[in-house]
């Protein structure tokens, strides 16, 4: 079937992008300071392999790559077919462990002492099976190590994340004219959800409609509170197509809303152009979270807006870079990221806008491109 969005589904990333890959992510653990890598089921592995098991289990799964000589991917035997069919499976070696066998002693002898980045997603089992076999070696999560691994997006990525915000605009598009009044948040969520599959995502991670007071809290998602006429509805959705995510928000009023609330969307759609705005090369990622929430605050909502204003998006919704105070990465052509300030107003409503953007040479480019002004719903 055509994707109703126009986009062509991508062609696969090939052996030698995953070898391309593998030797930048081994040149910045060795600028780190580090002996090597240790990619486990999930993101890190899927980026630099190809490789995602069917289930993720007890059986311990491990991509070696140090700085210096051959990466090396231990799998359980009753998975190495698999192993060998993945796309990156040209450029590294496979060793296996059997049922019976210890899994941490076949693991170590892929590893020297040292210090290693271990994917955030490991199981604490395999670290301290691990650590058992090599007390002498330390390690050190991947974003406090290398946060920038999977931070900056080639072209292929950059279209598919292109492709993914595009499809979460035309499910926007569409919900807008479906009925808001008088159903529930759980049935609106569920018509968005399958908008975001007919649009082709893959996966749908998240709908958040938060109705009336429940748009007070950002994470919401939904619920059984039935929809009503003069309600604000905020609408936060996303997921995976082609492999990467998308993420959108909007805030709509069922009916005419109040002139509060027009004001206070309108303080949330500044600060998301000021936090756009101030995207630059070099400049670091925590100035566009003060951009935005400078905004808010000036107008008297500091208090209300109460999480940062980003994070990164790629092969998952929420990755590194991540724009909050304190951040001091310096922003980079080929970043993603979301710009998504909000107020936040207990017990009465909330307004959140979001873009995903990616920074370019000159500034950014917003994956997101629906009107952000707040659209009247029935």
């Amino acid at each position: 079937m055509s994707d109703p969005t126009g986009s062509a589904e991508p062609a696969p990333f090939t052996a030698a992008d995953f070898e391309t890959r593998l030797r930048r992510a081994a040149e910045a653990a060795r600028e780190a300071g580090l002996t090597g890598l240790l990619l486990t089921p999930g993101p890190d592995l899927l980026y630099l392999s190809g490789y995602a098991p069917v289930a993720i289990t007890e059986r311990i799964t491990m991509l070696v790559v140090p700085v210096d000589g051959e990466p090396t991917m231990i799998v359980p035997k009753l998975e190495r077919p698999d192993a060998e069919e993945s796309p990156g499976s040209a450029v590294f070696a496979l060793a296996d462990w059997t049922d019976g066998s210890d899994p941490y002693e076949a693991t170590a002898r892929l590893l020297g002492p040292g210090r290693y980045a271990l994917s955030d997603s490991a199981w604490a089992m395999h670290l301290l099976g691990l650590q058992a076999h090599l007390p002498d070696t330390t390690y050190g999560s991947m974003t406090a190590e290398i946060p920038m691994l999977r931070a900056i997006k080639d072209d292929d990525e950059l279209a598919r994340l292109a492709a993914a915000g595009a499809a979460a605009d035309a499910a926007y598009g569409e919900i807008l004219g479906v009925r808001f009044a008088g159903r529930t948040e759980t049935e609106v969520g569920l018509d968005l959800a399958d908008l975001l599959r007919r649009f082709g995502h893959s996966q749908v991670d998240f709908t958040v409609v938060g109705s009336g007071p429940n748009g007070a809290n950002p994470h919401h998602e939904m619920g059984d509170r039935v929809i009503e006429h003069g309600d604000m509805v905020v609408l936060d959705f996303g997921g995976l197509k082609h492999g990467y995510g998308s993420d959108t928000t909007r805030t709509v009023h069922v009916g005419e809303p109040t002139d509060e609330e027009r004001e206070v969307h309108e303080i949330v759609q500044r600060a998301q152009q000021a936090g756009f705005e101030s995207v630059r090369v070099g400049v670091a990622c925590q100035e566009v979270d003060r951009a935005a929430r400078a905004v808010i605050t000036d107008a008297g909502y500091g208090e209300q807006f109460i999480h940062r204003v980003g994070h990164g998006i790629g092969l998952t919704t929420h990755e590194p870079p991540y724009m909050v105070e304190g951040e001091q990465l310096p922003m980079r052509p080929g970043m993603c990221f979301s710009i998504e300030p909000g107020i936040y107003l207990p017990g009465r409503f909330g307004v959140r806008i979001e873009d995903i953007v990616t920074v370019t040479a000159d500034g950014a480019r917003r994956f997101n491109v629906t009107p952000r002004e707040m659209a009247i719903v029935e």
